[in-house]
């Protein structure tokens, strides 16, 4: 089949909860949940009432409210000047289904052309077209609980520079003709509506998909349709010879966040001329792009790819959230110009790179030491590492390198720190006109702290015993003695 490509699977043996060897190790049986002693304790502990809060009305909350979140930045930033006290006045006045009525009803336009659509479908073709044509050294991502093996092409950051030199040449030819990619920012209502309404259409799909025709034995559905559509029914989907997670995480989502910073910045330019504090913002994000693309590999074995499935939360999430919020200080700035000065621009610039430099160390030492199984220095010293079992779901013995030297040793995912001080500088250009731009900073500072959790749930059910001594040899889950 065509999907045995690019998806191993492991040897099925007989399946157990957990195996006691003659030393007296115990391997806990594979990782998110999967194992039968869960599946009990589900059965007989969880109560009902929160099956049906978790299983029913957060994920029904969540599809209802969400796609609200997108057009709410356009709106703050379009009608209220950036100002959530103007949006929360216009809520208070109206109310909030009849506010929201007035934007969907009479703020938004549904495209009048085609040309939004001409933009989308044009840019998910080139994007599937560079999938399939640019070469990659082939890689692996981590084992699945079933013993299967994603493979991955690894050319998204020939991807990457290829598209943003392509918008660059397009700037220059449509400029010839009185045009510009600009367009982009003054019809973004009408591509952020396009989004929605594709995407929850495309999760529908994969959400059949993943019922009849799953791409590997990683699948499977809860009984509950809406939870499912929510979820998801597959970890690694693929259509045809795609990656549905690698197009809609990186080659969508992550991409077209780059494209959109530079759309703006590039209108920007058109109305004001050179802004220092676009250039500063655009600059550092535009750099944690390249080196997210840079680092592509590594980002196929995080949690966003090992645990999540391809459902309503993530896929909705990339083509949609990421567009709509990721780029949305860009969005502000275009419209609240500030002028920092040469000094104050060089600062922030500086503490950016800075942010980034360390968050690329601190994983390329994690990648480095599993790359020579532990024979090698981190900063000057031989890494203090432990060897933790455990088990697949077939019964199969599995082992993985946990660090706990250099960067990892000061806290479990102390590069979660850089990543947020990187957010906050180029968030900074906006000074303190309003908190719009501060935003996301808060919602990652949000979003990294669950994530800790969810990672810490996950070793502890994948590793056992294993998980508990290295939680012993680095305590802090975040913040070094804080956190």
């Amino acid at each position: 089949m065509e999907h045995e490509r690019f998806l191993r699977s492991g040897k099925k043996l007989s399946r157990q909860s957990k195996t006691v060897y003659t030393n007296g190790t115990e391997l806990s049986n594979g990782f998110h949940g999967y194992k039968k002693d869960n599946e009990k304790l589900e059965k007989t502990e969880v109560a009902w009432y929160r099956k049906i809060f978790d299983q029913n009305v957060v994920p029904l909350f969540l599809i209802l409210v969400t796609p609200q979140v997108g057009i709410l930045f356009w709106y703050t930033l379009k009608q209220c000047g950036g100002s959530y006290t103007e949006l929360g006045v216009m809520f208070s006045e109206k109310s909030f289904f009849p506010g929201v009525y007035e934007i969907w009803s009479r703020t938004l336009h549904w495209p009048k052309d085609g040309l939004c659509f001409y933009i989308l479908i044009g840019y998910s073709a080139w994007a599937l077209f560079l999938m399939a044509l640019l070469p990659g050294e082939k890689v692996e991502g981590p084992i699945t609980p079933k013993g299967n093996i994603p493979i991955y092409i690894d050319n998204g950051f020939k991807h990457y520079v290829v598209t943003m030199v392509s918008l660059a040449g397009l700037t220059v030819v449509l400029k010839q003709y009185g045009m510009s990619p600009s367009v982009v920012y003054d019809r973004f209502d009408e591509i952020l509506l396009i989004l929605n309404v594709f995407s929850l259409i495309f999760c529908a799909f994969l959400y059949f998909k993943g019922l009849h025709a799953p791409s590997s034995t990683d699948c499977g559905t809860s009984g509950n349709p809406l939870f499912d559509y929510y979820w998801g029914t597959e970890l690694y989907p693929r259509i045809f010879m795609f990656d549905v997670k690698v197009f809609t995480n990186c080659r969508f989502g992550m991409t077209v966040w780059g494209l959109l910073v530079a759309i703006f910045a590039l209108k920007s330019y058109e109305l004001h001329g050179f802004v220092d504090s676009m250039f500063v913002s655009a600059f550092l994000q535009l750099a944690y792009i390249t080196k997210f693309f840079w680092w592509e590999a590594g980002y196929m074995r995080t949690i966003d790819i090992m645990l999540d499935r391809a459902g309503y939360y993530i896929c909705w999430g990339c083509l949609v959230f990421i567009p709509s919020f990721y780029a949305s200080v860009s969005l502000y700035l275009v419209a609240k110009p500030v002028n920092l000065g040469t000094t104050t621009s060089l600062l922030i610039c500086l503490c950016g790179l800075t942010s980034i430099y360390i968050n690329y160390i601190a994983d390329w030492q994690k990648q480095r030491v599993r790359q020579t199984n532990g024979e090698c220095l981190i900063w000057g010293k031989k890494p203090n590492i432990l060897r933790a079992k455990y088990m697949l779901e077939s019964g199969q013995e599995r082992e993985s390198i946990l660090l706990a030297s250099g960067w990892w040793g000061m806290s479990r995912h102390f590069h979660y720190i850089p990543e947020i001080l990187l957010a906050f500088c180029w968030s900074l250009p906006a000074l303190s006109e309003n908190i719009m731009p501060y935003t996301y900073v808060i919602f990652l500072i949000i979003l990294l702290t669950h994530r800790s959790f969810r990672d810490d749930t996950k070793c502890g059910l994948k590793y056992g015993k294993f998980w508990a001594e290295y939680c012993r040899k680095v305590p802090h889950k975040i913040i070094p003695y804080l956190f």
